[in-house]
C-alpha cells in the first residue's frame, strides 16, 4: 500500500514521537523512508548581518536530525533517503511529496491549542489541509 514515506523532522520530541511511527510502518510495509528537514531562509533574510550564518546553522542541525531518523532506520532495516531543503516549510513538504512519488506523510504536531494555536500557525495543518496523499499525525507525548 505504501512504498515511499516522508517523515519531515525539526528536531523537536513531536517529530521523535512521528519518526519512531514512521519507522514502524516502513517496516511493515516494506517502504522507502525519506527524512526531510526545512530550512526557511526568508525568516531570516531581514537580519542586517549573520543571516548566512544563522542559515548555515540550520542547515547543519537539519544535517544532524536527518542523520538521527536515517540511523533509526538503519537499526530497524529500513531504507532512507535524506534532504536538507531552503523553502517555506509546508510548500517544500507538499513539492516533496510530489517529486518524490510519496505515498504517505507521518508528521508531529505539538498539540498547541487556543490562541497559541492560531498565533503560531501550524505546519502540520497546512500539510494536512494541502496534501493529496494521506498525513498521519502523531502527537508530541505528554509529561503528565
Amino acid at each position: 500500500m505504501y512504498s515511499q514515506i516522508l517523515v519531515p523532522t525539526d528536531g523537536s520530541p513531536a517529530s521523535d514521537a512521528a519518526i519512531e511511527h514512521a519507522i514502524d510502518l516502513a517496516e511493515q510495509y516494506g517502504a522507502r523512508l525519506h527524512a526531510l528537514y526545512v530550512v526557511d531562509g526568508a525568516a531570516y533574510s531581514t537580519l542586517e548581518a549573520g543571516a548566512e550564518v544563522v542559515v548555515d546553522a540550520l542547515k547543519s542541525e537539519g544535517k544532524e536530525a536527518t542523520q538521527r531518523v536515517a540511523d533509526a532506520a538503519a537499526a530497524a532495516g529500513v531504507d532512507c533517503e535524506t534532504t536538507v531543503a531552503t523553502g517555506t516549510a509546508y510548500r517544500s513538504i507538499r513539492d516533496y511529496v510530489d517529486e518524490h512519488d510519496v505515498d504517505m506523510v507521518v508528521m508531529g504536531t505539538h498539540g498547541r491549542k487556543g490562541l497559541d494555536r492560531y498565533l503560531l500557525g501550524s505546519v502540520t495543518e497546512r500539510v494536512v489541509r494541502t496534501s493529496d496523499v494521506p498525513v498521519l499525525t502523531v502527537r508530541q507525548p505528554t509529561d503528565e
